[in-house]
């Protein structure tokens, strides 16, 4: 079956209006702003799920690794015309164990180096148990305008089985001092189908998120990711073992389900398979960058970044990653050229993660020069008479079924 689109029309069959912020197009122009991220790989403690590059025991590292990534920031710089960037987002690890004073010296050095416009997103992520009113002012007054803090849960029987080494209190002291200190964009990232978790832990999550529960507010966004048990991960190992048993897949997709409507009769919306915001505003415009396929470059120890058709990955040991630097080398381990190919497969895979606008038909065709329907008019068809995918007027999304099996719906794009 070769997929049909409905003529041009003003609505779509929901009412929602077509017109849509062009931020919020997918896939992203040729030649848009940039994201940067900046990764910040030292943690105090390393959760037992983890599998993302982080290092405990390394904070003396820090001031030299500080000066290498403000280092690879300029260089960068030069080497991309000082262009036009949208967002910073500093991820890790926990990039709350750097003073505000050098998150303030990397944000000037992504300010000298790249055309980073006035209201610019700016985002950190902290650990709850880390900060306090006085530093997260700091955090402001350096530039940073968006919080994002890992609370995962507040069940303090799932904490404990995370690892993480903060309680409920804690998210609720941080989620106050951020108000207190200026903070006005918050997001809360939570964590579903951890050993052992019910529908009744997860209601009790996100009634004390949406009832102010947690430090007498609530946040802007919210972030709800299903734990995947990575290999080679300590939990792995426990799983393997028979210490600890994850929720299967229809276990995982009840507790989905569950939280969509409680979210949806709270008035969040759900504009990415893992993210809701407030209101549409509210969506995390570096996050939109990599849905939209757009360019983001990858600066610190481990870090990933894709410009122009060309993947990086960055050396994973935060002193390589130095001594590269320091050297005058480019820090990176791993090349890859993207072809044609598979740039319009990931612009599938990854714009339909966009749950409300999808993969736009006129913005596929100008960013890869063919039309949606001529490349993928069968898989969409095939798709489409499986009620999985919606074919609009001007663009294709999920449907309430495909995003239930929305991994093996962006696969067929491969």
């Amino acid at each position: 079956m070769v997929a049909t689109f409905p003529a041009p029309a003003p609505a779509d069959v929901s009412g929602v209006s077509l017109a849509r912020r062009p931020e919020s197009v997918a896939p992203a122009p040729v030649g848009a702003s940039l994201g940067l991220y900046l990764h910040v790989p030292f943690c105090a403690h390393i959760c037992p799920y983890c599998d993302f590059n982080t290092y405990a025991g390394q904070s003396d590292l820090i001031p030299r690794y500080v000066a290498a990534l403000e280092r690879e920031i300029v260089a960068q710089g030069v080497a991309l015309g000082g262009r036009e960037a949208d967002t910073v987002f500093l991820g890790g690890g926990t990039p709350s164990l750097l003073p505000t004073e050098e998150i303030a010296r990397l944000i000037q050095a992504c300010r000298n180096a790249f055309a980073l416009g006035a209201e610019a997103e700016i985002s950190l992520e902290a650990n709850p148990n880390g900060v306090d009113e006085r530093y997260l002012a700091g955090l402001l007054e350096a530039g940073v305008n968006r919080l994002s803090l890992g609370v995962q849960t507040t069940r303090r029987r799932g904490l404990r089985v995370l690892g993480r080494l903060h309680e409920a209190s804690d998210a609720g002291d941080a989620l106050a001092a951020a108000r207190a200190a200026g903070f006005d964009n918050v997001s809360l990232d939570l964590i579903f189908g951890w050993p052992g978790q019910t529908t009744a832990d997860l209601a009790a999550d996100l009634g004390a998120v949406l009832g102010g529960d947690v430090g007498g507010t609530v946040p802007e966004h919210l972030s709800l990711y299903s734990l995947i048990v990575e290999p080679g991960t300590p939990m792995a190992d426990a799983v393997a073992r028979g210490i600890l048993s994850v929720p299967d897949d229809d276990a995982s997709a009840d507790l989905y389900e569950a939280a969509m409507a409680t979210l949806a009769a709270a008035g969040f919306v759900h504009y990415e398979v893992a993210n809701w915001a407030r209101d549409s505003a509210l969506a995390s415009r570096h996050n939109l960058i990599y849905w939209r396929n757009g360019d983001y470059l990858g600066a610190g120890a481990g870090a990933h970044g894709s410009i122009g058709g060309r993947r990086t990955m960055n050396h994973l040991l935060p002193a390589t990653y130095c001594a590269a630097v320091e050297r005058g080398e480019a820090p990176v381990s791993n090349v890859e050229s993207i072809s044609p190919t598979t740039a319009m497969g990931e612009t599938m895979m990854l714009g339909l993660r966009l749950l409300r606008d999808g993969v736009s038909l006129p913005a596929f065709d100008e960013r890869h020069g063919r039309t949606l329907q001529e490349v993928y008019g069968d898989v969409v068809g095939g798709l489409a008479g499986q009620g999985l995918i919606e074919c609009l007027p001007d663009r294709v999304r999920l449907t309430p079924r495909g995003l239930m099996l929305a991994n093996d719906v962006c696969a067929r794009f491969v």
